[in-house]
């Protein structure tokens, strides 16, 4: 097994960092271009034990493999998936959302694969990927700490 570890400091209470990373437009944007999903086979109800399934597509583009995932843990602060699909039968997904202050937290992706025979090309694949979606969270996040949007849980941007 190996393990990778990023983190990320977000203007964004940690709550509403973690609401937003349960939702799939959150994660559309944060891999855009380089994956796309465009259909999330997923339960309307988001809890632990829940069971999706997804086309992986390279560049919105080039086909690649069905992705699974197992919903472990869910909190206020913390998603943590078993996934697996692709070169890769283990894929363990730790977010975790640490609050530094009233309106920052530490965003961290703890990634523990079971690469096997793709070891290096998995490791790399991860490093890029996960560098690429840290940056686009940063810019979404100060995006929103400058605008007037209301983005707390169960809010409208109306309200």
């Amino acid at each position: 097994m190996s393990k990778v570890t990023l983190t990320t400091e977000l203007p964004l209470r940690a709550e509403v960092a973690c609401a937003m990373a349960r939702t799939p437009e959150l994660f559309a944007f944060v891999v855009a271009p380089i994956i796309s999903v465009p259909r999330l086979e997923i339960p309307d109800r988001v809890e632990p034990g829940v069971e999706g399934v997804a086309r992986i597509w390279w560049f919105g583009v080039v086909p690649a493999w069905r992705h699974h995932l197992r919903l472990v843990r869910l909190t206020d602060r913390e998603i943590y998936t078993n996934e697996w699909g692709g070169p890769v039968r283990i894929w363990h997904h730790h977010l975790t959302f640490e609050p530094i202050g009233d309106t920052r937290c530490r965003y961290t992706d703890e990634i523990e694969v079971q690469d096997g025979l793709h070891g290096f090309g998995v490791r790399l694949f991860i490093h890029v990927m996960f560098r690429h979606r840290h940056r686009r969270w940063r810019q979404l996040a100060a995006l929103l700490a400058q605008s007037d949007i209301d983005i707390r849980p169960g809010r409208a941007a109306t309200d």
